[in-house]
C-alpha cells in the first residue's frame, strides 16, 4: 500500500499519464476527439469491412477445399479471392485520403464520402464474387469517390498552406522560386 510521499509520487505519475484531471486539459482532449470522431468511425468500419472480405475468402477456401497458399481452383473462389485482394490493395490509399481530407478540408463531408466509398467497395466485392462483370459499376463509383477524396485533400492542403503564407516555413519553400523570379 502506498503511503505519504510514495502516494504523492504516484499521483504525479498518474497526472502525467492521464492529464484529463488537470484543469483545461480534458476539454482540449475532448475537442480534439470531436474533430476526428467521424474519421475514426469510418476507419473502424473500413477495417471491419476488410475483415469481412478476408473471412469470405476463408469460407470460400473451405467450401471448395483450396488450401493456402493456392490461389487457383473453383471460379467462384478465384473471384472471391481476387475481389478481396483488389479491395485490400486500395485500402491504404483510401485511409490516407480519408484522414488528410478530413483533417484539412472538412470532417463531415469526408466521412460521408468515406461511407459511400465503403458501400461501393462492398457492392464491388459482392458483384465480383458472383460474376466478374458485376464489379464494374461499383468499381467506377469507388474510383470516382477516391478522386473526390483526393480533390478534397488537395483543396484542404492548399487552403492550409495559403493561410500560412506569411510563416517562416512557407518563405523557406518559396525562396527557391523567388531566386528564379517565378514567385
Amino acid at each position: 500500500m502506498l503511503r505519504g510521499s510514495s502516494w504523492k509520487w504516484w499521483e504525479r505519475v498518474l497526472e502525467q499519464l492521464y492529464p484529463a484531471h488537470q484543469p483545461g486539459v480534458c476539454s482540449t482532449v475532448s475537442s480534439m476527439r470531436d474533430q476526428i470522431d467521424l474519421l475514426a468511425t469510418v476507419t473502424v468500419l473500413g477495417v471491419l469491412e476488410q475483415a469481412y472480405f478476408a473471412m469470405q475468402v476463408i469460407y470460400a477456401r473451405r467450401k471448395y477445399k483450396i488450401s493456402p497458399p493456392e490461389t487457383t481452383g473453383h471460379p467462384e473462389f478465384e473471384r472471391t479471392f481476387r475481389a478481396q485482394a483488389n479491395c485490400s490493395e486500395y485500402f491504404p490509399i483510401f485511409i490516407s485520403l480519408l484522414w488528410v481530407a478530413g483533417i484539412f478540408f472538412h470532417q463531415g463531408v469526408t466521412a460521408v464520402c468515406g461511407l459511400l466509398y465503403l458501400y461501393t467497395r462492398l457492392r464491388y466485392f459482392q458483384g465480383y464474387a458472383v460474376v466478374a462483370q458485376g464489379r464494374l459499376g461499383p468499381l467506377y463509383a469507388s474510383a470516382w469517390l477516391l478522386w473526390v477524396l483526393l480533390g478534397l485533400a488537395l483543396a484542404g492542403l492548399l487552403t492550409h498552406f495559403l493561410r500560412l503564407s506569411s510563416s517562416t516555413w512557407m518563405r523557406a519553400l518559396v525562396w527557391p522560386l523567388q531566386l528564379r523570379g517565378a514567385w
